[in-house]
């Protein structure tokens, strides 16, 4: 067992100008599943934006020679709020609405950050980071542990929280395991989603490739033009996006309220390549958004811990390829 020690004190400095291979990093394998994950680091590390958790980032993963994981954005800057692959998860804040403009809010995963003013939340927005808490990482053969401590005297909120991302003994599976743990005064009320940026052999978003639900899908009212349709449990591509082009919905309709809808699986029908994903909480709801490079179901959970209580709740993620 390798253990890293990072403990983060200080503000976030200046962007770093570290060239690409010296961003801190680890590989993790089970012999059939490669990845490389990036190591939170406040001055070195490949993401410090503030709008994701820096736990258990990736670079790539792979499975019988297909790419799952891979750079779906042009522009990267590691301050840039999506400069990130996926699966990578957001907390959404806790106490934004509350604080006065120069007050500390926290974002779960990223620290307690300052508030600059009194306009409202966007996760587009770099917000400084205030107090970065201590980070911890614990390399195993079959996982990696990230665990993240804050203490915000100025708020109140405080927690411990263990992120494990594993790769399971004899199977094309990865599972991300969360513990989240409230050690403030303040209870803890937040909502916590995985924006599945999944790029499969870096085909182009396209007819071919569908996204499967387990319950009769629509979207919202909005829809989403004439770039999907919705069949049954289906999200099928109408034709390929322009680059620039993009689709949302702010809630995919049809949930139940058990685990049984977090079920879902991106397929690219071309290459039969896919990854099915499951989760052992309810969905809050279920986002929907897609550009020319990737599409990403955003499933939402909801968690609520009192002081000293704490939650947990598992993703899990399998891959497979059809037989030709």
């Amino acid at each position: 067992m390798k253990k890293i020690l990072i403990a983060a004190v200080g503000a976030l400095g200046l962007c770093s100008t570290t060239p690409p291979a010296e961003w801190p990093q680890t590989e993790l394998s089970n012999g059939l599943i490669q990845t490389t994950l990036y190591l939170p680091d406040e001055q070195q590390g490949y993401y410090r934006g503030t709008r994701f958790d820096w736990s258990g980032a990736f670079k790539n993963l792979t499975y019988k020679g297909h790419n799952f994981v891979d750079q779906w954005f042009d522009n990267y800057d590691p301050k840039l709020h999506d400069a990130i692959n996926g699966p990578v998860e957001e907390f959404t804040p806790l106490n934004y609405t509350d604080a006065k403009a120069g007050d500390t809010f926290v974002k779960i995963g990223v620290g307690a950050l300052r508030k600059p003013d009194d306009k409202p939340y966007t996760f587009a927005r770099y917000y400084d980071i205030a107090n970065p808490g201590k980070r911890q990482v614990d390399r195993y053969s079959d996982h990696v542990d990230f665990t993240h401590d804050l203490t915000d005297p100025a708020t109140g909120y405080g927690y411990h929280y263990l992120k494990t991302v594993r790769l399971t003994k004899g199977k094309p599976e990865l599972i991300l395991e969360h513990r989240l743990k409230n050690t403030g005064k303040q209870p803890i009320r937040t909502s916590v989603y995985n924006h599945n940026f999944f790029v499969i052999d870096k085909q182009p978003t396209g007819p071919g490739i569908e996204v499967e639900l387990p319950f009769t899908v629509k979207a919202d009212g909005k829809g989403f033009g004439d770039l999907i349709q919705t069949q049954g449990n289906r999200l099928v591509y109408s034709r390929d996006f322009e680059k620039k082009e993009t689709v949302f919905s702010a809630g995919l309709q049809g949930l139940s309220s058990t685990a049984k809808d977090y079920d879902i699986r991106i397929e690219n029908k071309k290459i039969g390549a896919g990854v099915r994903i499951t989760g052992d909480q309810p969905l809050e709801k279920l986002v929907y958004w897609a550009c020319a490079t990737t599409s990403c179901p955003e499933p939402y959970i909801r968690l609520e811990a009192a002081p000293g209580q704490e939650v947990t709740w598992t993703i899990t993620y399998e891959f497979y390829e059809k037989a030709k």
